[in-house]
């Protein structure tokens, strides 16, 4: 069965980097894993920091995802679009990276989410690598 097309699920975002080549996982200080690729992380679970929280209680996430993008531009894109479900804080101002809610990754579609985890995998491999994946992939995307 094809995943076209169906709802992300968080289990997705761990299956997908892992499929990345040349991963590593290492653990934060609170067991959350973070997925590197030569030594540089792309995407992680980030403990719960006073940045992230809740409008209304004032509670802090405790589901946040962060993945790294190619530039700002495309950060901006991402968090400017009213129905995407990435955000950002004051924290990451200039960092090349959006956040998302464990809880609304089903907002995006397993495609678009292998779409986000690849483009985060190419953001911080090294050019030969990302060459190398970029031409075993041409045209399958």
């Amino acid at each position: 069965m094809s995943d076209e097309g169906r709802a992300a699920e968080v289990e997705d975002v761990h299956i997908l980097a892992l499929g990345m080549p040349h991963v590593t996982v290492e653990r934060g200080t609170a067991g959350n894993p973070v997925y590197q690729v030569g030594r540089k992380s792309f995407v992680f679970f980030r403990t719960p920091r006073p940045d992230a929280f809740d409008p209304e209680t004032g509670e802090r996430y405790d589901d946040v995802i962060v993945f790294w993008t190619p530039s700002e531009a495309d950060k901006q894109a991402m968090v400017q679009d009213e129905a995407s479900p990435f955000f950002t804080t004051s924290h990451f101002d200039g960092h090349p990276s959006v956040l998302v809610r464990a809880c609304r990754i089903g907002e995006l579609t397993h495609d678009e989410l292998s779409e986000v985890i690849q483009d985060a995998w190419l953001a911080q491999a090294s050019a030969r690598r990302a060459s190398a994946w970029l031409q075993n992939h041409e045209g399958r995307q």
